[in-house]
């Protein structure tokens, strides 16, 4: 019988570690001797086009790819252990890719955010957490009171964000913050009520 595969889901806003443990796992895996590749979005060039790096400077080599068809045309016959970072910037298709890989008997282990800065559900994450055999919610510290932090607050010349601004923005301390419950804010489109008669 072949060894059955596993998918692992790092997860939390930003600023919580999970590079940081996505970089962890992959250099375990390769002590371990085992053969790992790291990939990224290319969309993802903040510190490096090539590295996983950390907020805190920890870098790790990767292949950068556009999307899920080239995701999967890089990754070698023999790879055993498929690193995945930013994975919410993937469609949804890596979902299915996802499971055919730990079908196949290789460990998968993705990182992502699981909300975007207006606190949905980002891109492919609930369907990845959904079918994991780990999920490893990391939590932040908040950039405002120093409590535990869950969300990912974006802001615009040091306002927030308005829920009508595109999902999308890469960028790092400059643009977000990670934020508590209390602490969040997202600035609303006015409501349209009706007026009385």
């Amino acid at each position: 019988m072949k060894q059955p595969g596993s998918i692992v889901v790092i997860t939390g806003s930003m600023f919580a570690g999970k590079s940081e443990e996505l970089i962890r796992r992959a250099r375990r895996a390769l002590f371990a001797k085992r053969k790992v590749q790291v990939f990224k979005p290319s969309v993802d060039t903040r510190y490096d086009e090539t590295m996983v790096v950390t907020h805190m400077g920890v870098r790790h080599e990767a292949i950068a790819v556009k999307g899920v068809r080239e995701l999967e045309s890089a990754v070698a016959p023999d790879t055993q252990v498929i690193v995945v970072e930013e994975a919410q910037f993937f469609d949804k298709s890596i979902v299915t890719l996802t499971q055919k890989w730990a079908d196949e008997g290789r460990d998968v282990i993705l990182g992502g955010l699981d909300q975007d800065f207006r606190r949905e559900p980002f891109g492919p994450m609930p369907q990845l957490m959904c079918l994991a055999d780990e999920v490893v919610k990391l939590r932040a510290i908040c950039m405002k009171c120093g409590g535990l932090a869950s969300h990912t607050y974006r802001m615009i010349n040091g306002k927030p964000a308005h829920e009508d601004d595109p999902i999308v923005l890469i960028g790092a301390t400059e643009a977000y913050e990670a934020r508590c419950r209390r602490c969040y804010e997202l600035k609303r489109a006015p409501s349209k009520k009706k007026p009385k008669k």
